[in-house]
């Protein structure tokens, strides 16, 4: 018997929107204790004993033996040859979704990620020194799905920012390793790749081991384990963010064939069962159009159970009282993915302030940028795009002041540092800015 998805439906005219709508986006972030405790013993025991607890985890939960670390690294003859292997469709697909996204990240790079500096009227120079970090991890999902797409999202950006080395690690259970993860690494300029995860893969990763390298930030998605290992190893390492479930919110004004906006909100259904998927909509009718799409294309889905649950559980249909209204309720939502599925999508984009990645237009599918529109798939979730922003060159960058002050910019900026270094108590502050003075020489 094949299940069925019925989004809540909810409207804003409705005198308990505010709290229906609260309840439906509710989400907690908070990490089982029992993962927690779990995750924190084995950062402790991979920082005490290195290689060795790696092995030990690694056996345990993947079922893969190995006597020696040597043996989970993955050579650069073998990424090689995992991507000439590739049927042709594939290996097509892979460069171009490739060429696509280090492209974007190139531009990127021109617009935020250059030094600069300037000299002000007394010679003074100041500005910033821009530079790549040295060496970094990727995290790379693995298991009972492959995302080739996350290792392009996740080494290219840091390839392009000019970090020295990438160390990829992706579990293998039972050593099933995915030929694409593999072939995407070579395409990547992947440096040095593993086959180890879970929390074990980041401890080994942020702390360092005999064969595993320390960097100095780890990013990518992960399950539970993982991700409550990135929120214990900040601090030692940087992290990109942690990642909640997946998103979509479509801002539809019923232009769009109702089945291609049911597929859009299945697309992000079909990762996990507390992924969200809603539409905001000011007409009714297209709702129930939508409806009728979720219903006769549900039974053709493979993953049409996991679907159901995400939308009987965390979807919504809304009905709001104008597309004005609808981009409201999207900065309040602050999505991962939001489509604006209208005939004038540049007439709202101007409204909306909060979203990891806006899609203007009707054919502007989510997928798309999931794979090889170009910019970047890493976003951040569960409401954070109000203060965070997706996956970057900059986040494998970091910045350095550049300050020299001129005799003459001394005899002025001494001054102002002397009289407010006295003014918090800081003597030896003001003594150091006073000494460069010409009436102190």
């Amino acid at each position: 018997m094949n299940p069925t998805a019925t989004p809540a439906r909810l409207s804003t005219a409705d005198s308990s929107f505010e709290a229906d709508f609260k309840a439906r986006l509710h989400w907690s972030a908070e990490t089982d204790a029992g993962i927690e405790h779990r995750v924190a013993d084995i950062l402790a025991d991979v920082q005490a004993r290195g290689d060795a607890a790696v092995l030990d985890y690694t056996t345990r939960f993947d079922g893969l033996q190995a006597a020696t670390m040597a043996e989970l690294e993955l050579t650069q003859a073998e990424l090689k040859a995992a991507f000439e292997a590739l049927p042709d469709l594939q290996r097509s697909a892979l460069e171009s979704a490739a060429k696509r996204v280090r492209s974007y990240h190139e531009a990127q790079k021109k617009a935020s990620g250059e030094s600069w500096s300037y000299r002000d009227d007394d010679g003074t120079l100041l500005g910033q020194k821009v530079t790549p970090l040295d060496r970094v991890g990727i995290y790379v999902p693995g298991g009972k799905a492959a995302y080739p797409s996350s290792v392009l999202m996740n080494a290219i950006p840091a390839h392009v920012a000019g970090v020295g080395e990438i160390i990829m690690v992706v579990p293998t259970p039972k050593g099933e390793k995915n030929a694409l993860v593999l072939a995407a690494a070579y395409v990547a300029g992947v440096t040095r790749a593993f086959t180890i995860g879970g929390a074990q893969a980041v401890a080994a990763l942020a702390y360092g081991t005999a064969t595993v390298p320390k960097v100095d930030k780890i990013t990518g998605p992960g399950n539970a384990y993982v991700a409550s290992a990135k929120k214990r190893v900040f601090g030692v390492v940087g992290i990109d963010m942690i990642a909640g479930p997946s998103e979509i919110l479509v801002l539809a004004d019923g232009s769009t064939p109702p089945d291609w906006v049911a597929m859009d909100l299945f697309s992000q259904a079909e990762h996990d069962e507390l992924a969200q998927s809603i539409l905001l909509c000011p007409d009714a009718s297209y709702i129930e159009q939508v409806q009728a799409s979720i219903t006769k294309l549900l039974p053709e889905m493979p993953r049409r159970e996991i679907i159901a649950k995400s939308l009987n559980d965390r979807g919504a249909l809304i009905l709001t009282r104008s597309m004005e209204e609808a981009c409201d309720i999207a900065n309040r939502i602050a999505p991962e993915h939001l489509e604006v599925s209208s005939r004038d999508p540049h007439r709202w984009e101007p409204l909306l302030k909060h979203a990891g990645a806006i899609f203007l237009g009707a054919f502007t599918s989510e997928s798309l940028g999931d794979y090889c529109a170009g910019p970047n798939h890493v976003l951040p979730t569960s409401g954070t795009a109000r203060f965070s922003s997706p996956l970057g060159v900059y986040d494998f960058q970091k910045r350095s002041s550049l300050i020299e002050v001129s005799e003459a910019g001394a005899q002025i900026l001494g001054q102002i540092a002397s009289v407010l270094a006295h003014g918090e108590g800081l003597q030896a502050h003001a003594r150091a800015a006073e000494m460069r003075l010409h009436s102190q020489a």
